[in-house]
């Protein structure tokens, strides 16, 4: 393993540092906030509520009696409610024995079920809620495409000429309906790739038809984080034009090419701003969501693609309830892949390399720090999403395993005896501090060693 190779990989170690504590913040402290509001409407008083672990940097107690504090590890947080031993929420029986009635009640071990189980799933819920937030205002802030799809701007193309303007509506693509987004990838995958289309717009209140070209080209519209084509050295709007010196205009070729390549070096001749320039990529073996939602691996060279570098369409500002929506679908695709994702790891479909750890996420966090606020705020609520999802996990120490016990103790109408639940919770932190050793391992290996 060469030590010196990982210093360009994290770029600038501080600021990736900086960039993942931030993140982490953020993330956990909405999700222990969720805890001890919901604890506090529920008549649960909180004694402490800590933002990461170890020595405390600075505190203050507030009306309630409740600590507010900031401690030197920001790896983390807690809240401790009235009657807690610790930060694991561990019944203190000492002083639990001490407590009247009334005082019982604003403990967590002496409130209703209802209460308990509320302010117990209320950390994963507010993570969801986080997410669901910044995605709503992304909608609002960005707008959705308008439809019928209507060109807002146009550039030239590298392969055929564009006569399309701004302010033209789609009716049809090479004679099929394309006057919305579903329309439009229905096309693609319906007509045989040519170098131009006829397109029926309607212009100033006429339907014409007028020469396009076609519409999903090997144009890049982004990247991902640590693609091969961005670190070969390719920009937003670059054009594939040929694939080792052959000539290529579907983004599909692009695609073929680099599943088929098996690693090899391909040598890409691009088109930008109306020069030709050559480029050698090598695609990478990634674990990636094909067309039904399903995980699989193969090479990629990291590059988006779509109309975007050709022409671009107008988008509006929906309503509340429209953009509460895109939110909320939004945020049920990231927890169905992250379902999907980790049944295909379990099954072995991908490999486990699929799993992001610790050094991974960091990493990641410096990378869309340094691409701007906006993906690094969209980057929170992804990440704040997944640490919702994690959580509900059946796990003794989780929330998902609390709720378990909440659940039997629903159903038996007792809790799980003290002798059952320490083993359970032993057990619980076995596998947490197994899963953690096992995510820092896997990043090494998958990131540094493969």
């Amino acid at each position: 393993m060469d030590i010196a190779g990982l210093i360009p990989t994290f770029g600038n170690l501080l600021f990736t540092i900086a960039a993942f504590v931030v993140a982490l913040s953020i993330i956990i402290a909405i999700h222990e906030y969720g805890h001890y509001i919901v604890g506090k409407w529920s008549g649960i008083k909180a004694d402490v509520f800590s933002l990461g672990f170890g020595p405390v940097l600075y505190s203050r107690v507030d009306k309630h009696g409740t600590k507010w504090q900031i401690a030197a590890l920001p790896f983390g947080g807690y809240v401790k409610f009235r009657g807690d031993k610790g930060a694991a929420s561990n019944p203190d029986e000492e002083a639990m024995s001490d407590l009247t009635p009334e005082e019982r009640r604003a403990t967590m071990h002496g409130a209703p079920l209802w209460a308990r189980a509320a302010t117990v799933f209320a950390g994963p819920a507010f993570n969801f809620i986080l997410s669901f937030i910044i995605f709503f205002c992304f909608v609002m802030y960005y707008g959705v495409e308008r439809e019928p799809l209507t060109v807002e701007s146009v550039v030239e193309s590298p392969h055929a000429a564009n006569d399309l303007l701004p302010g033209d509506i789609i009716l049809t693509v090479g004679g099929l309906p394309a006057n919305d987004r579903a329309n439009l990838i229905k096309a693609v995958y319906e007509l045989t790739p040519e170098t131009s289309l006829d397109y029926t717009v309607e212009r100033d209140g006429q339907e014409i038809t007028v020469s396009g070209p076609w519409p999903a080209p090997p144009a890049a519209s982004g990247f991902s984080l640590d693609s091969a084509a961005e670190e070969a050295g390719m920009e937003v709007g670059d054009v594939v034009v040929a694939i080792n010196g052959t000539p290529v205009f579907d983004f599909d070729e692009l695609n073929q090419a680099t599943r088929n390549s098996n690693g090899q070096t391909l040598e890409l001749n691009i088109w930008r701003d109306g020069e030709l320039m050559d480029f050698s990529v090598t695609p990478r073996k990634q674990d990636t969501q094909d067309r039904n939602g399903e995980f699989e691996t193969r090479y990629l060279i990291g590059m988006t693609g779509g109309s975007g570098s050709i022409f671009e369409f107008q988008s509006y500002t929906p309503g509340p309830l429209e953009a509460a929506y895109y939110g909320v679908r939004r945020l049920g695709s990231i927890l169905e892949g992250s379902i999907n994702g980790l049944y295909s790891v379990v099954t072995r479909k991908i490999s486990t390399c699929a799993v992001s750890g610790p050094i991974t996420i960091a990493k990641t966090s410096g990378q869309v720090a340094e691409r701007g606020l906006s993906e690094f705020i969209f980057f929170v609520a992804f990440i704040s999403a997944a640490v919702g999802f994690v959580n509900l996990f059946p796990v003794p120490v989780l929330d998902g395993g609390h709720l378990v016990f909440h659940a039997w103790e629903a159903i038996t109408g007792r809790p799980p005896s003290d002798k059952a639940l320490n083993a359970m919770m032993m057990v619980g932190v076995f596998l947490v501090v197994g899963l953690m050793i096992f995510a820092f391992g896997n990043d090494i290996w998958c990131r540094f060693l493969l």
